[in-house]
């Protein structure tokens, strides 16, 4: 194989991608290795290096006596092609074995436009896709991240799902195979004894009917299955493991720093936001906890920039105290700190002063919604006062270049709510020819938008999403009204966020769709150079699976939902009812400031979630 690879390497994109040998990465003896984990991340290595998720799983189950646990990453479409040509399987960055040697492949779902790339890389490894298919322990397909909310899709595919975090629940599964593989069980009986380990979710264990009219009338768990898979939890992130001495990337890779986890959970309560909902409750660390992370990761890694890294940065209620103290510790050492996802509402100049001392880029926010209208039924709980009083304290500090977040396609939008958002950009435009306190470099502001995209385990999860047709309508009338010169303004391609909507609410006769879209080329879908819409649309007309099923047509209230065998926490009926205030213009106040009373303080063992 090495040889194979050598000759490969000179030929292709970014060689560096495929070689390892990075500062930090584990390898062990394989004469004391009793069970190999392949850690399969389903994109290229510039994203996956990126993925904190990655580093912490990879700790610990290299950690395990007797488990040797290594990368895999999805190769650019110049390597693949090379790979088939020569014959060569898709292999591990430690070793360079190939990945069918390996008794476990592990996947991480964080985004649905990779699903092509599970299936296209255990293609490309020379595994069985179905896992009907894959008898015996070998090969065994388990998948974790995001996306198993919904695990359908993929429920053809994959072995056993990880549902929710997966520090704790992935050494009991690990230790389990390792007690299958030394007493050789069959796989049912191993996946008899997963299934009972909580957080875990066996396809094969149940049974979806349909009704002629295509939905689902029936969920049926079998061979002593539970009916609902909950969520692993952990409840105090002070005591869980968080890597200090992270591999150190050998070419550039897309968050090329050093990564701070400070919490995890959301307050806010946006009715869009997938990740709001299913992370929930708020988890914060100690500021004496992330002070030591922090040093120990810059020292062990050489990083020159750190991010504080959680669904709502500016939320996290130690945040001042931890600033200071971290300033202290960078400053002399011209290390940046970055605060990314900023809550206009809590921003402030305090803040912004410390950010600026080493280096000063770009602020971002998230707006989502152009009038006050849609923010109320969204739950944005942002007024349009706090956005420019935001902005002015930014321009006025030294600020002149702002990227701002909306959303085209909500629920109730009209016309009047897409024009909001030229007019709330014309507004901070006024705001900064006031504030500015430098004006020379001007001002840029950039808008993006991004096609709605109606998720599970959120109050708009019964939502139908718009045609792109219409989304292309609204993204021109607004780019119309945006005529200074001074905003740049991106969108989303429509046709991927259909796509996006579809593989995140279908259900599993979406396999077979996203089979013979891989058969016809579809792959690397997050990519626009190699997004085949072509490749989809054949796939869905041959297995007579119309997308609008899972997209325009919406869900009813009574409906059975593919994914209602998934237990974040959350009660059903709490989704229907924050639907129904947004219908009304109503909002919910912050975690914080009034509890909602959505049940997930029956996930913490003393009931009380703090914020």
């Amino acid at each position: 194989m090495t040889d194979t690879l050598n000759r490969i390497l000179p030929t292709v994109q970014k060689p560096a991608r495929y070689v390892g040998g990075e500062y930090n990465q584990i390898v062990k003896d394989k004469a004391e290795v009793d069970v190999r984990v392949a850690f399969c991340f389903p994109d290229t290595y510039e994203i996956g290096m990126s993925n904190m998720g990655l580093h912490i799983l990879y700790a610990i189950m290299n950690a395990m006596e007797g488990v040797w646990c290594e990368r895999v990453f999805a190769p650019w479409g110049d390597m693949e092609d090379a790979m088939r040509k020569n014959g060569l399987p898709l292999y591990a960055l430690e070793s360079h074995d190939p990945v069918a040697e390996f008794d476990m492949l592990a996947f991480s779902l964080g985004y649905e436009m990779c699903y092509t790339n599970v299936l296209n890389m255990l293609d490309l490894a020379g595994v069985p896709l179905h896992a009907a298919d894959r008898q015996g322990l070998k090969n065994l397909v388990i998948a974790g991240g995001g996306c198993t909310c919904n695990p359908e899709p993929l429920a053809d595919f994959v072995d056993l799902f990880v549902v929710g975090e997966g520090e704790e629940v992935i050494v009991e599964i690990v230790s389990l195979y390792q007690m299958a593989k030394a007493q050789n069980w069959s796989k049912e009986r191993f996946l008899l004894q997963a299934a009972k380990l909580g957080g875990v979710y066996v396809p094969a264990f149940y049974e979806h009917c349909y009704g002629q009219d295509g939905t689902l009338t029936q969920i049926v768990a079998q061979k002593g299955a539970p009916e609902k898979v909950t969520k692993r939890l952990i409840e105090d992130l002070n005591t869980a493991p968080y890597p200090t001495r992270m591999i150190v990337p050998s070419t550039e890779i897309v968050h090329d720093r050093a990564n701070l986890e400070v919490m995890r959970g959301c307050i806010r309560g946006c009715r869009f936001c997938q990740a709001g909902f299913t992370t929930r409750p708020v988890r914060p660390r100690s500021a004496d906890t992330l002070y030591r992370q922090a040093v120990e990761s810059l020292e062990n890694s050489g990083n020159h920039e750190m991010t504080l890294a959680s669904l709502s940065t500016s939320d996290y209620k130690y945040l001042p105290e931890l600033t200071d103290r971290l300033m202290d510790y960078c400053l002399p050492r011209k290390i940046n700190i970055s605060v990314p996802s900023l809550r206009v509402d809590s921003f402030s100049r305090e803040l912004m002063q410390k950010l600026q001392l080493v280096r000063k880029s770009s602020l971002t926010f998230a707006p989502e919604a152009g009038t006050q209208r849609l923010r109320d039924v969204i739950n944005k709980n942002l007024t349009e006062e706090e956005i420019l009083d935001t902005c002015a304290t930014a321009f006025s500090g030294g600020w002149n270049n702002v990227k701002l977040y909306f959303m085209l396609g909500l629920p109730t939008e009209t016309d009047e709510d897409v024009l909001g958002i030229a007019e709330l950009v014309f507004k901070i435009i006024q705001t900064w020819r006031k504030t500015a306190t430098n004006k020379k470099r001007g001002l840029r502001v950039h808008v993006s938008t991004a096609f709605f995209v109606p998720k599970p385990f959120t109050p708009f999860q019964w939502e139908p999403q718009i045609s792109p047709q219409e989304y292309t309508r609204r993204q021109r009338l607004l780019k119309e009204a945006m005529y200074s010169k001074c905003v740049e303004y991106s969108w989303h391609d429509p046709e991927l966020s259909r796509l996006e909507a579809v593989l995140a609410r279908g259900d599993r006769r979406m396999g077979a769709v996203l089979e013979q879209a891989v058969k016809n080329g579809a792959r690397l879908d997050g990519w626009m150079e190699y997004f085949n819409l072509e490749a989809w649309e054949k796939a869905f007309q041959s297995c007579g699976v119309d997308p609008a099923f899972f997209t325009t047509r919406g869900y009813g209230k009574g409906e059975i939902l593919p994914w209602q065998t998934i237990d974040v926490g959350i009660a059903k009926a709490y989704f229907w009812h924050e639907r129904e205030k947004a219908y009304r213009g109503q909002t919910t106040a912050d975690c914080r400031t009034q509890c909602g009373g959505c049940g997930m303080n029956r996930m913490l063992k003393g009931g009380v979630c703090n914020g």
